[in-house]
């Protein structure tokens, strides 16, 4: 039977037999010794996403150690607020760094994204088992709306090129929600996720309702050249990189 390692763009945690294309973590275990989870969602503020495989290491999931989760690519865990590792994924982890326009110390940076993380979802009543579990068992993060008219917040300081009429005009490798689907955003197309693939490529329309779930200080980020890592099915629906 799967394990409850699947992260979705709005950060939860699921079962289901695909298998992803990055290993990650939330700092630490949070499963129970018989490899099911609790409310907990996470054990510290460092969220990463590592390499599937590196060197010749061996991680047991749900094992003795962390509670290792699993991304179907990058532009999801960056949705689930998940960056770079600096242990197996360093140059890139300091690109992802070193475009931060407000220049935080790595710390400092996952303690922002973190409260980012509360401050606009439901996950730290989730983690305290305050209420109901939203988004299903798993206490996802709630996603944000995204104005079609203007682009969001955490761009204006550093705006990514203007496409025209599109959605926020958000960067490639911005995740939204449309009605209980999320898409990718990817040049004029934007591509419905599944756990398994990239299931189709639709035109991007500045008319459509849309929530944000990429968090803003990742979107700033990717908006200043960070170009995160893509499932091969997007390249099989709309061709390779631009």
């Amino acid at each position: 039977m799967p394990l409850q390692n699947r992260v979705t763009p709005w950060g939860e945690l699921i079962a289901t037999p695909e298998r992803g294309t990055m290993l990650g973590n939330r700092g630490g275990r949070f499963h129970r010794d018989d490899k099911t989870l609790s409310r907990r969602r996470w054990a510290t503020h460092h969220w990463i996403c590592c390499e599937l495989h590196y060197k010749d290491m061996h991680h047991e999931p749900m094992g003795r150690g962390y509670t290792s989760l699993f991304f179907l690519d990058e532009v999801t865990a960056l949705a689930a607020g998940h960056r770079p590792c600096f242990f197996c994924r360093r140059r890139e982890a300091r690109r992802f760094m070193a475009l931060d326009p407000d220049g935080l110390k790595l710390d400092a940076f996952d303690r922002a994204l973190h409260e980012e993380r509360l401050a606009s979802s439901s996950l730290h009543r989730a983690q305290r088992g305050e209420g109901g579990t939203p988004q299903g068992v798993t206490g996802g993060v709630h996603p944000q709306p995204l104005q079609a008219a203007s682009p969001h917040p955490a761009l204006t300081r550093h705006p990514p090129r203007s496409r025209g009429g599109i959605i926020g005009d958000v960067p490639d490798g911005t995740m939204v929600a449309i009605g209980e689907e999320a898409f990718a955003v990817r040049g004029e197309f934007m591509l419905r996720w599944s756990p398994g693939g990239y299931l189709d490529a639709r035109k991007r329309k500045a008319a459509m309702p849309s929530l944000l779930l990429t968090p803003s200080r990742i979107i700033a980020i990717v908006a200043r050249g960070y170009r995160p890592r893509w499932h091969p099915s997007a390249d099989v629906l709309i061709g390779g990189e631009e």
